[in-house]
């Protein structure tokens, strides 16, 4: 299940303008198929960072920067902003992409596992944002969660699709050896974990890849 390009489009129009930087990552994006939450969520996620009054951003999963970049533009001057990755040459991307935004001074950049690295950073953070290996998500929100104050909030990407169409999420939970089944598992898992959380209230954004966003609420 996605969202029309018509919608897209739409909500991409609507939301923040772009810079050139964006405009960049987004024609690599493009070119190389590789997966961002694009510009109509990139500009929901900034917008996040000002409803929500965030000082604080971690993302479990930064690929070269592209939510991130957008995390930034919705920071104070004194905020925080903690990347991951595994990938070397796409953290070094992202610190490229980053810097030329002039936001370097706002940003941790943090090569490795995301779910070892939350540990060695003292809370709140006021947005997290999980986007790691699909299976390992509910492992990502239990480390995190402590982390996150009342009202903020946990967003975790490709919710109603990712490298298949998902569909009914609940009813639909592939076999083993299937493509995606693992991703699959994992987002349904996930989605009975934290919606059975009574500290957060979770509700579906229909943009993108679909975003479970989960509000902290006692």
């Amino acid at each position: 299940m996605t969202v029309s390009d018509d919608v897209e489009t739409f909500a991409a129009a609507v939301g923040p303008e772009p810079d050139a930087v964006l405009d960049e990552m987004d024609d690599r994006a493009a070119e190389t198929g590789f997966p961002t939450v694009g510009p109509a969520v990139g500009g929901w996620l900034q917008q996040l960072v000002g409803l929500v009054g965030a000082d604080r951003v971690f993302e479990f999963g930064s690929g070269f920067g592209y939510s991130g970049y957008w995390f930034a533009r919705g920071l104070g001057a004194d905020g925080e902003l903690v990347l991951t990755e595994v990938d070397a040459d796409e953290l070094a991307d992202a610190r490229d992409y980053l810097a030329r935004g002039d936001f370097d001074a706002t940003v941790r950049f943090e090569l490795g596992d995301a779910i070892e690295t939350v540990d060695d950073y003292d809370g709140p953070f006021d947005v997290v944002l999980i986007d790691n290996e699909k299976h390992r998500y509910v492992e990502a929100f239990e480390a995190a969660r402590e982390a996150v104050p009342v009202g903020g909030v946990v967003v975790a990407d490709n919710i109603t699709a990712g490298p298949f169409d998902f569909g009914e999420i609940y009813d639909r939970v592939l076999e083993d050896g299937d493509e995606g089944g693992e991703a699959a598992r994992g987002v349904a898992d996930y989605l009975e974990h934290v919606c059975s959380e009574p500290a957060f209230e979770t509700t579906l954004l229909p943009l993108g890849e679909g975003l479970a966003v989960s509000r902290r609420v006692t």
